[in-house]
């Protein structure tokens, strides 16, 4: 069976970064980041846009899921709430094995690694403020695992969720 699984956490916690490792290890595997269904300039949050992106990244997860050399499709984003994730599973359709993992940091952490980003080039900086505003929001159970990633590499948080998503691994 073909395995979709979510990788939800705040900005800058890692989600993009284990995703491409995880990518390698669950090979024939397919990556979506969220933000690539979003990517406005401006950015601008309407009914319009919402709408636009939840169309458009079930459209493309479908796609994925559809094509017979994919096993396992990968999808990050920011997802706050429980109901994103179930209106994206409702629009895709069923056949596949859905895994959650939600990625957290604390404050400290997420604060450098944006910090990074941001010094990097490849964030403004006032994504720190707003992504330190959402961690309370990942504190709610939405169903799936949590992982701290405080301390750890991308490579073995990528490691911990390939282990739990292979045929035998803890669930």
């Amino acid at each position: 069976m073909k395995r979709l699984i979510f990788v939800n956490g705040p900005m800058g916690v890692g989600k993009s970064t284990v995703c491409r490792e995880l990518q390698k290890l669950l090979a024939p595997c397919a990556y979506l980041d969220g933000d690539w269904c979003w990517d406005l300039v401006p950015f601008t949050v309407t009914e319009e846009t919402k709408e636009l992106v939840l169309g458009n990244a079930a459209h493309l997860l479908r796609s994925f899921l559809n094509c017979s050399v994919v096993e396992t499709v990968l999808f990050a984003w920011v997802l706050p709430k429980r109901e994103i994730i179930d209106e994206l599973l409702s629009r895709i359709g069923g056949g596949a094995e859905f895994r959650l993992f939600t990625l957290t940091a604390g404050e400290q952490t997420l604060a450098a690694r944006l910090e990074a980003d941001v010094r990097e080039g490849r964030r403004e900086a006032d994504v720190i403020a707003r992504a330190l505003s959402y961690i309370p929001l990942y504190a709610a159970d939405m169903g799936g695992v949590r992982i701290g990633t405080d301390g750890l590499a991308a490579a073995d948080v990528a490691r911990t969720i390939a282990d739990m998503v292979r045929p035998g691994g803890k669930k």
